[in-house]
């Protein structure tokens, strides 16, 4: 192996409750929480590949005007070894109680208030929460 790391697109969402909460899984034989989402399909587009996602592991059919594309972020990747996810990062309020389905073994919230109680994926930990916190600060300003 040459030393480069190998990459996984994936397509993910910032799903919030009306308290404002973020909602994060795990996947089953794993330990650590992230956004629910997945890999992007060859030849599908990062929408289509979170909202089929959606649908797959929480029971969402979601419309597609709903998600808000927030960017692209990389880190490594929590469950692959060696693997850099790129994500594909879509913002969204949660339209139902969500049903963990496929692989998703549990779901947690966390508190906009609070430290997670939980272990975090590196994407999470370190670009989606921070984004989390942007968009409730900006959420609040407009208020």
């Amino acid at each position: 192996m040459s030393g480069t790391t190998r990459r996984l697109r994936i397509a993910a969402a910032l799903l919030t409750d009306e308290r404002q909460r973020l909602l994060l899984v795990r996947k089953h034989a794993t330990t650590a929480f992230m956004q629910p989402g997945g890999k992007i399909e060859p030849g599908e587009q990062p929408l289509d590949a979170l909202l089929r996602e959606l649908r797959e592991e929480l029971g969402f059919a979601i419309p597609r005007d709903e998600p808000h594309y927030q960017g692209r972020f990389a880190a490594p990747a929590a469950n692959e070894p060696g693997f850099t996810v790129e994500a594909e990062i879509f913002a969204l309020a949660l339209p139902a109680t969500p049903r963990p389905a496929a692989e998703i073994a549990e779901i947690a919230w966390l508190e906009p208030d609070q430290p997670p109680a939980v272990a975090l994926a590196p994407l999470t930990r370190d670009h989606i929460l921070p984004l989390w916190r942007s968009l409730l600060s900006e959420t609040l300003r407009d208020e």
